[in-house]
């Protein structure tokens, strides 16, 4: 009676396994860096056969001639550059999917532009000791980092610091402060 408790047991823990992985596989598979290089070949093949709408070649509405904008790229008011936060989850380093897009064209941008350079900084909330937030906003700048630097930005043009909770930019205690101070910033050096 025991072994089959145990068997039964053994078999609805490797279920629980499986489905649990089920879970988790197609979210890893979103993150191979083949993904990305098939959106970039895309992209250049849309801009090249001049269509660069912002649906089908996210990356390209960030330049100016994609919207008429004559001046600095990172100056234009309706593209992605102009987004320059990415926000996180409660105690996660996973980039939202939403958020890759504006990180194809800041992508785009640093490998065009050999002088530019950009600081990503790492934020938490105020939950949790004073360590682990800045081992948070760590872990959040290098994610940010390692998708710039999988899409051709040169890890030469990217700096991380983390400030863990020490920069708030909301104040408050509750999810509305902490859901915005869940972030990495990113500063252009120019």
């Amino acid at each position: 009676m025991k072994f089959e408790l145990l068997g039964v047991s053994g078999v609805l823990a490797a279920a629980l396994l499986l489905a649990a992985c089920e879970g988790v596989l197609p979210q890893k598979e979103e993150e191979k860096p083949a993904e990305v290089v098939d959106k970039s070949a895309q992209t250049s093949a849309q801009s090249t056969s001049g269509s660069a709408s912002q649906s089908t070649a996210p990356s390209t509405a960030a330049l100016p001639s994609s919207q008429g904008f004559q001046g600095h790229p990172l100056d234009n008011p309706e593209g992605f550059l102009a987004q320059r936060v990415i926000y996180f989850d409660f105690d996660s380093d996973r980039i939202r999917q939403a958020d890759r897009p504006v990180l194809e064209a800041h992508a785009e941008y640093l490998a065009s532009d050999a002088n530019a350079s950009v600081t990503l900084e790492g934020h938490a909330d105020e939950r949790g000791s004073r360590e682990y937030n800045v081992g948070l906003g760590e872990r959040r700048a290098a994610a940010v980092r390692r998708v710039l630097t999988l899409l051709g930005t040169s890890d030469g043009h990217v700096r991380t610091v983390s400030y863990g909770e020490e920069r708030p930019a909301a104040l408050g205690h509750d999810e509305s402060a902490w859901s915005q101070n869940r972030r990495v910033e990113l500063h252009y050096d120019r």
